[in-house]
């Protein structure tokens, strides 16, 4: 089973400043605005390289809300808009699950535009280890990142801080190698940052 790091999510709770923000801060425009409609959220796109990307997400004010929570815990999301989750793209989704730690979630068919995929969306919207444990994603269609405009972005690191970093480490050593640099330390609240090169610089977030 294949387990790669597909993209990353910046969660916020209006789009469109927190587009505004973001391209402010990594010097380069995102892609135009995404719906799902299953969840009830929008989304705004950008390259990281040829297979990886960052989405800027939101719960869409103007959708009807679905009937189970939304993912990545949007429902419960307030604050400035920072880095939520990671997502990893497994080629067999019933098996990573049955890898994954418990609540990682249940596969759900979802499309937009051209794209289809399953995802492992849980009960509550809330991932395994307060969203240290990505979401997974297994693609039925063209991968989305080959499509978007390569402006000379790229994610250099990714680090995880939880209160069970050990138990985290060996959750992830079972899934397989990401195949991004990650470092998982013990903290008291659990967190998420990471380092984006850009052409004028190191953006950290």
């Amino acid at each position: 089973m294949s387990f790669t790091l597909d993209h990353i999510a910046i969660a916020c709770t209006d789009l469109a400043p927190a587009r505004e923000w973001l391209e402010h801060v990594l010097g380069a425009p995102m892609q135009p605005r995404g719906e799902h409609s299953a969840m009830g959220t929008h989304n705004h796109l950008i390259s990281l390289g040829p297979d990886l990307y960052l989405e800027l997400i939101a719960v869409d004010p103007e959708a009807v809300a679905p009937d189970q929570p939304r993912w990545f815990d949007l429902d419960n999301f307030a604050g400035m808009a920072r880095l939520s989750n990671w997502i990893a793209r497994v080629d067999d989704l019933d098996a990573a699950l049955e890898m994954a730690p418990r609540g990682a979630g249940a596969p759900m068919a979802l499309s937009r535009g051209d794209y289809r995929w399953r995802m492992a969306v849980p009960a509550d919207g809330k991932l395994p280890f307060d969203g240290g444990f990505p979401a997974l994603i297994e693609w039925q269609s063209a991968l989305p990142a080959p499509d978007l405009p390569d402006h000379g972005l790229r994610l250099e690191t990714l680090y995880i801080s939880h209160p069970r970093a050990e138990a985290l480490q060996a959750a992830l050593q079972k899934m397989g190698d990401p195949g991004i640099d990650i470092h998982i330390a013990r903290g008291a609240n659990p967190a998420l940052g990471c380092e984006i090169s850009t052409p004028s610089g190191m953006r950290v977030f």
